[in-house]
């Protein structure tokens, strides 16, 4: 099979998304990394979701914030979308997919805040036809609503794509809708054999 589009997830594809190693850039107690991580990520799903707002989780987050961290998360919520680790070898392969001459997408469950700020956190994403974020169109992967919002958005033919997520449901549900796809593991080996580049 030759495919026309890689489709990407942004996290633990494009860049490394770690509860921990976020946590980490703002707090150097490991011993309350249980605590603020039960916090902070909560309610990430719906965050992802688009059913409620980074103003919503961070004031939750903050009433159920012992008094010593709450600039902690006030400086979380207004900085986290800029600590995620890039995946160096997942951005040379779609450097070299896009001389090649490869359509590439991005379609990943995030929160506004990262997808309004993505493009100025995150230089790889210029190389990209097109972009889908979940919480601003309030779809979420797996729903198959936003593997189709993908393909008519940008008028791709879903048998013509290929999609690479770090989670089995949401390559399930791609597959459902027609699109092929892989469980990303970092291997760009695998991926490139099974795309046949």
């Amino acid at each position: 099979m030759t495919y026309k589009h890689i489709v990407f997830d942004f996290g633990n594809v494009l860049a490394k998304f770690d509860p921990d190693y976020l946590l980490g850039q703002f707090c150097d107690n490991k011993e309350a990394f249980p605590l603020l991580s039960d916090i902070l990520f909560e309610h990430w799903d719906e965050l992802d979701a688009g059913t409620i707002t980074p103003e919503m989780a961070r004031a939750e987050a903050i009433s159920k914030t012992p008094t010593a961290y709450q600039n902690l998360v006030l400086r979380f919520f207004e900085e986290w979308y800029r600590h995620l680790l890039p995946l160096e070898d997942t951005w040379k392969f779609i450097r070299e997919l896009k001389e090649q001459g490869y359509g590439l997408y991005i379609l990943s469950n995030a929160p506004v805040d990262f997808a309004e700020h993505a493009a100025d956190c995150y230089e790889i994403t210029s190389l990209f036809d097109g972009i889908v974020f979940s919480a601003p169109i309030k779809m979420a992967k797996p729903q198959p609503e936003i593997y189709h919002h993908l393909f008519h958005t940008y008028h791709l033919s879903p048998a013509d794509c290929f999609f690479l997520d770090d989670k089995p449901e949401n390559i399930q549900a791609a597959k459902d809708a027609g699109m092929d796809g892989l469980v990303f593991t970092g291997d760009i080996d695998i991926v490139k054999e099974r795309i046949g580049f």
